[in-house]
């Protein structure tokens, strides 16, 4: 997927191009996620969707639950559900900048002379 070392770095339309595959595909984990969220509070706490909405997005966006958990279920879900919020945020902002530090790294690693 990324050049090598010795290889001349991508031209500026690839990589941006390379920019936007990753960025679609976190817009696609950060979907999935929220439908799960949605899914788990629907079930557990047996919210309507957009009240489930509102609750999986605040913690997906790092501002915790509207509702408060009321079933034990419902606890255990939003618990978990937070920790993998947290570790979503630094999956997704690794994915993204995954092609900017390669392209930097790799600019600055590149010999010209061959």
């Amino acid at each position: 997927m990324y050049e090598r070392r010795g290889a001349e770095p991508i031209s500026t339309r690839a990589f941006a191009l390379r920019v936007l595959h990753h960025f679609i595909f976190t817009l696609g984990l950060l979907a999935a996620s929220l439908t799960a969220g949605m899914a788990g509070y629907m079930h557990y706490e047996r919210l309507v969707w957009r009240d489930a909405f509102l609750n999986a997005a605040m913690l997906l966006g790092g501002m915790g639950p509207v509702d408060r958990p009321v079933t034990d279920g419902g606890k255990v879900f939003a618990g978990a559900y937070a920790l993998y919020a947290g570790l979503l945020f630094l999956f997704v902002l690794a994915i993204i900048l995954a092609p900017v530090v390669h392209r930097i790294l790799h600019r600055f690693h590149w010999d010209e002379s061959g």
